[in-house]
C-alpha cells in the first residue's frame, strides 16, 4: 500500500526551559496547546514578514478601519 503524503510535517525543535515555559503559559492564556500556540506564532511572523500569504477571506469583505490601523472584522 503506497504511504499517503501527509500536508503536516514534523520536525524536533529545541528551545531553553524558560522560552518554553513562555510558550507554554502563552499557549495557556489563549486556550492554546502548545504545539497549536507554535504554529500560530511561527505563521504570524511569517505572514508580518511578508512571507506567507493571507488565507483569503470572504468576497467582499474589507478590513474594518480603527485609530490603530485596519482590523480584520
Amino acid at each position: 500500500m503506497a504511504k499517503k503524503e501527509s500536508s503536516i510535517k514534523s520536525f524536533v525543535l529545541r528551545v531553553d526551559t524558560e522560552t518554553m515555559e513562555a510558550i507554554e503559559k502563552w499557549a495557556a492564556d489563549e486556550f492554546r496547546s502548545t504545539n497549536g500556540q507554535l504554529q500560530w506564532i511561527i505563521a504570524e511572523a511569517l505572514r508580518k514578514s511578508g512571507r506567507l500569504k493571507k488565507k483569503s477571506s470572504k468576497a467582499g469583505h474589507r478590513p474594518v478601519k480603527s485609530d490603530e490601523g485596519e482590523v480584520d472584522d
